[in-house]
């Protein structure tokens, strides 16, 4: 059920006292209040505001040379007169405007919890599931312990969804553990939130399985220590990771991640960002939704292994075992490194140089892709670089043709070479290593 706002229509637009720090709506817009005051040459008292849309206000908190507050963003403030704004409603009455019960003569006019008074302010929405799963997304929660102080009451509480509020930290998070201590899936998009604040939040969550943080400030990823150990599901779309993901692979419980939408996908080819982030996090199962299967795993973990080869000679690897001591730099850069080459053998030297240029290095070629063995398939059409590996050409099949568990074997055929199929058998060469050229067909055959 949703509270829709003309029935918070007559929502005092008195100025709390305690409203620094509060979350209020204006005009449509929510906001978090920095400053409340005057503001000269003006006459009367200003609430100075931090909008969530930064595109929505006009100033970095300052006017004529006075600062007043601050903001993350250099146009995310503005000051307001109170009277245009809301500072929402309390839990009891927004209960009660969605069931129009008597809920005076069940529970009282208040909540109060632990002698405190608790006022849930600026519920526009508020959605209450047979107390195991809680919605309080695009409301004015401005701290973790009013959370706190209306998920204690649902002591089945499994599943809560906090979207698009901003919620302060308290300095002992894990004091407020009690209120958290069945939740298994969190939501917090759009939340503002970085990575630090995640994991000095975590500890409120023991037994947290799915974590989603979409939307948010999350730039680089620190070693989760002691936190989130349980955590199978993690969503990270959307924000702006530039490395490749490391720490991850600490996260033994991890099976499912979402990156998409980060700078990190864009460094290099989608297909090799995804090979490398297969590789780098060993217990991945899925990944951007898509299945990780056992041939994709495989080469992408050789195809790591081939990659960094030489900077795993350069830091002091060697093949043989009693003088295989990279250095603790390499060893911080690659944890799995040494893993995947106990598992698989050190590469080869011939594997390690780098490949010749070829005439086609940098063009895309247009293959098509087609079934011969299965005349129910319609033949697909794809532009694709030259350097790319047969073990990127063969993931990208399995996905686009879903054919998990199966072995893929590829020829090619040419109007050069009429009547002849050419085997490609090497998953470590590129495309051009075998003379594939734009118009070419490639032959899917899986066993």
């Amino acid at each position: 059920m949703k509270i829709r706002e003309e029935e918070q229509s007559g929502v005092a637009s008195e100025v709390p006292e305690d409203a620094t720090g509060r979350r209020l709506t204006c005009e449509g817009e929510r906001a978090t209040v920095r400053y409340v005051g005057p503001v000269p040459p003006t006459t009367g008292s200003w609430l100075g505001v931090e909008w969530d849309n930064p595109e929505r206000g006009k100033h970095d908190g300052s006017h004529e040379g006075v600062r007043y507050f601050t903001c993350r963003h250099p146009s995310g403030g503005s000051f307001v007169r109170a009277k245009k704004t809301s500072f929402g409603v309390d839990y009891l009455t927004a209960v009660k405007q969605h069931y129009e019960a008597g809920l005076d003569e069940a529970t009282g006019n208040e909540v109060t919890i632990a002698t405190k008074t608790v006022k849930m302010v600026g519920f526009e929405s508020i959605v209450l599931q047979d107390a195991v799963s809680l919605d309080l997304s695009q409301n004015l929660l401005s701290s973790w312990e009013t959370v706190a102080a209306i998920t204690e009451q649902l002591e089945q509480l499994q599943i809560l969804r906090l979207n698009h509020n901003r919620l302060s930290i308290i300095s002992n998070p894990s004091s407020l553990t009690y209120a958290f201590s069945q939740l298994r899936v969190l939501s917090l998009n759009s939340c503002a939130v970085t990575w630090p604040q995640v994991l000095q939040c975590a500890s409120m969550w023991p037994k947290i399985e799915e974590l989603f943080l979409s939307d948010n400030e999350i730039t680089e990823l620190q070693r989760p220590v002691d936190v989130l150990q349980g955590l199978k599901v993690l969503d990270l779309s959307n924000n702006n990771l530039w490395d490749v993901i490391n720490e991850l692979d600490k996260l033994q419980a991890l099976v499912q991640l979402s990156c998409k939408n980060n700078p990190l996908m864009e460094l290099e080819d989608h297909e090799t960002t995804r090979q490398l982030l297969i590789a780098r996090i060993s217990q991945l199962e899925k990944l951007d939704k898509s299945q990780v299967l056992q041939q994709e795993r495989r080469g992408a973990e050789l195809d790591y292994c081939k990659k960094f080869g030489r900077q795993w000679l350069h830091a002091g690897g060697h093949k043989d075992p009693d003088r295989n001591k990279p250095s603790a730099e390499f060893t911080a850069q690659h944890p799995r490194y040494l893993a995947l080459i106990q598992k698989y053998g050190a590469p080869e030297e011939d594997e390690l140089k780098e490949q010749k240029p070829f005439a086609l290095k940098n063009q895309l070629l247009t293959v098509t892709f087609e079934c011969p063995e299965d005349a129910d398939r319609k033949p697909i059409q794809k532009k694709l670089p030259g350097s790319m590996i047969v073990q990127k050409v063969k993931g990208l099949l399995y996905r686009l043709l879903k054919l998990p568990g199966a072995e893929i074997h590829l020829t090619y055929t040419s109007s050069k070479m009429e009547g002849r199929e050419i085997e490609i058998n090497n998953d470590l060469k590129p495309l051009q290593f075998y003379s594939i050229e734009d118009g070419d067909r490639i032959l899917v055959r899986w066993s």
